[in-house]
C-alpha cells in the first residue's frame, strides 16, 4: 500500500530538505544513466553544503512540496509560462506516488491558470515518467556544464 502523499506550498524552512533531495536524487538515482563526472557537475557537493543559492531562488520560484507525514519527499517548480523546472523525488520514495502527486498538482494548476502547454527539460532517467504522463519529446539536447556534456530531452504536453 502506498503512503498518502500531500501537497503543500513552500516554506522558508524547506531549503535544506530540498537541497538534500536534489543532491541525493541526482547522485543515487540519475547515476544509473549518467557518469560520476556528470552527476558531480550537475549536483555538486556545494549544492548541499551551501544552501544560500537555493534560499534566494525558492522564494521566487515557490516550489510545490510533496510530503508524507512530516517528511518532505519531493518538490517541483512550475512557472507561470508552463515550464516545469526542478522536479525531484526523494531517492527512497521513487515509485511510491510522489512524482504522480506532483504531476497531478502541476496539471491542476495549469488548468486553473489557463496554461495550455507545459514543458520541461527532462533527464534520461525521468523521460519514461514524463512519457507516461503524456509528454512527447521535442528534441534531444546536449547541455555543457563546466565543460562536461549532459544529455536531456525537451518535452511538452498540452493540458
Amino acid at each position: 500500500m502506498k503512503a498518502e502523499v500531500f501537497i503543500r506550498e513552500y516554506q522558508r524552512d524547506d531549503v535544506e530538505a530540498l537541497a538534500n533531495i536534489f543532491y541525493n536524487t541526482v547522485h543515487q538515482v540519475n547515476i544509473q544513466h549518467y557518469t560520476k563526472e556528470q552527476v558531480d557537475v550537475w549536483a555538486p557537493k556545494s549544492s548541499v553544503e551551501n544552501t544560500e543559492g537555493w534560499a534566494k531562488k525558492f522564494p521566487r520560484t515557490k516550489p510545490i512540496i510533496a510530503t508524507v507525514g512530516d517528511e518532505i519527499v519531493g518538490f517541483a517548480e512550475f512557472e507561470p509560462n508552463g515550464h516545469i523546472d526542478c522536479f525531484y523525488c526523494h531517492h527512497e520514495w521513487i515509485g511510491k506516488g510522489v512524482g504522480s502527486a506532483l504531476m497531478k498538482e502541476i496539471l491542476q494548476r495549469a488548468m486553473n491558470n489557463h496554461i495550455h502547454l507545459i514543458f520541461a527539460e527532462v533527464s534520461i532517467t525521468a523521460k519514461p515518467f514524463f512519457e507516461k504522463w503524456g509528454f512527447r519529446t521535442i528534441t534531444e539536447q546536449t547541455i555543457v556544464k563546466k565543460g562536461i556534456l549532459l544529455t536531456n530531452f525537451k518535452m511538452e504536453r498540452t493540458v
